[in-house]
């Protein structure tokens, strides 16, 4: 064999190879504010939905002359009707969350250009929720998606209280946000709840704290807990998000088998008038990430940051530390050129040991252009990545191809979330 024959390759036909094992492939979406239809009134959909998303809202006080309390109290069609003009009407929708529901209307069948909202809501109306929830998880090919399901929201309380029959393509997790960077106003609505909680963590508080999250557990089986935490989250400290993760939340999840996520970067509320959209990001100090996989080695920690400069310090840590998984291009690097960076930079330091990205959608029309366009941006990496492998004598076969494209979407996150340290084999969590 001449030696160079081993490079040799059809590079054009292992880049089709690649998109057509990418477009082909189903999603397991780890992270969604998406809601189970038996949620009624707080599952989103719909082109009102789709346009008064907190992305598109803070784009269009861009150009909207418009105080924001006289924008929060028109009707939602109102202000559909604003952002629709603002960004689709008046200028191109070239932003990725505007281009965003060109994608979706497209492939729903809808010719946006008409410029006629009403004709679109006319089409929506036309439909019952649960039907085209499952229109639009089969037109994503996503198999799950993963709900932020939190015991401290009022309305979603209620619905879990009553009683609920479970879509079984929607999957749990348990929010603690409140619990962890809001303790006095939250420690009493637990007490309300019938919990002997007190301001400070004693034996009892802790006690009775790990019993309530321990029905909530039984209630709502979650795939993990989680927690978004300010660029200021530090660790270890005497602050009581410190002791509660200690004393109640960590030993909670080994308790059940359950890995923690955290959610790094957010600054709230940087311009209160924006409501939701007003949220910004900072600069994450990862010692405490770095403290926590080391202190806890037995206890799964999944990751995601806001902030673009952390990405390349949490891949290095990734790589010290096998009990943390890396997830998503979340928030503000959810847009493809910062997408790109960050999924080539983890395939060349992490290979196929993390999730390339998870949805984030709000809205169940979301899913259908968060998952196109991550998948054009997955192929492209993808046919970078393997081209320089195939080069350098290793072309992928279309078994192999199907089973780390699988990886990346979601059966990464399977294989970490599956794997139990003996420590966590006697939790009480069954699937």
């Amino acid at each position: 064999m001449n030696k160079s024959s081993k490079h040799r390759f059809d590079s054009t036909k292992l880049s089709q190879r690649i998109a057509s094992t990418v477009a082909s492939a189903s999603v397991r979406d780890i992270h969604t504010h998406l809601y189970d239809p038996a949620f009624g009134k707080l599952l989103l959909w719909g082109i009102d939905d789709l346009l008064v998303y907190h992305y598109l809202v803070a784009e269009s006080f861009r150009h909207l002359d418009l105080p924001y309390n006289k924008f929060w109290a028109l009707t939602k069609s109102q202000q559909a009707e604003l952002v629709w003009r603002s960004l689709f009407l008046e200028r191109a929708p070239i932003s990725e969350a505007a281009r965003g529901v060109i994608t979706t209307l497209n492939r729903l069948g809808l010719d946006a250009r008409q410029g006629d909202l009403s004709k679109i809501r006319q089409w929506f109306n036309e439909w019952q929720p649960a039907a085209f929830v499952e229109h639009c998880l089969d037109l994503a090919k996503v198999q799950t998606v993963c709900m932020t399901n939190s015991p401290f929201d009022s309305d979603e309380r209620g619905v879990w209280e009553t009683g609920i029959r479970r879509h079984p393509r929607f999957e749990t997790a348990l929010r603690l946000d409140p619990l962890l960077l809001s303790w006095k106003s939250t420690m009493r609505e637990i007490r309300i709840w019938g919990y002997d909680v007190k301001a400070t963590l004693t034996n009892k508080t802790v006690l009775e704290l790990r019993r309530f999250l321990r029905d909530w557990t039984a209630k709502i089986n979650p795939n993990y807990a989680m927690v978004s935490l300010p660029p200021s989250f530090s660790y270890p400290t005497d602050s009581i998000t410190s002791q509660l993760l200690e004393k109640v939340v960590l030993p909670h999840c080994a308790e059940f088998g359950l890995p923690f996520a955290m959610m790094m970067g957010v600054r709230r509320a940087v311009n209160p008038g924006l409501r939701m959209a007003g949220d910004g990001l900072g600069l994450s100090d990862l010692r405490a990430l770095e403290n926590l996989c080391q202190k806890y080695p037995q206890q799964r920690f999944l990751v995601t940051l806001l902030s673009r400069e952390n990405q390349h310090e949490l891949c290095v840590l990734a790589r010290k530390f096998r009990n943390l998984h890396v997830f998503g291009c979340w928030w503000f690097t959810n847009i493809p050129s910062i997408i790109e960076e960050m999924t080539a930079m983890r395939l060349e330091l992490l290979g196929f040991s993390f999730t390339a990205q998870h949805s984030d959608a709000r809205v169940v029309d979301q899913l259908i252009y968060k998952w196109d366009h991550t998948r054009e941006v997955v192929t492209k990496v993808l046919q970078q990545s393997y081209g320089r492998l195939a080069a350098s004598g290793w072309e992928p076969t279309d078994a192999e191809l199907q089973r780390d494209v699988g990886l990346l979407l979601g059966g990464s996150f399977g294989d970490f979330c599956r794997t139990q340290p003996a420590v966590l084999t006697t939790g009480k969590r069954s699937r």
